[in-house]
């Protein structure tokens, strides 16, 4: 497996469709290397970055609540 060190520049854009949300970054992406202990992929980001992403998904996920039907939306399926 290939890890990498994704360092996210700017948040572009952020869309659902069909069960899937697309988020739309300039990144740089490095190829990690092979000492690293950890075998998994590290994405950072600035916090005011964070944040607005974080601010964007909960955006999303309320247009998403909003298509369920009423039963749907308590959180019991």
């Amino acid at each position: 497996m290939k890890t990498f060190d994704i360092e996210v520049q700017r948040l572009k854009s952020l869309r659902h469709d069909k069960g899937l949300i697309e988020i739309g970054v300039d990144a740089l992406v490095l190829p990690r290397s092979a000492r690293d202990e950890s075998p998994t992929t590290v994405v950072s980001l600035p916090v005011d970055q964070a944040r607005a992403l974080m601010l964007l998904l909960k955006q999303q996920f309320a247009e998403l609540d909003k298509l369920q039907p009423r039963s749907r939306r308590s959180g019991r399926c």
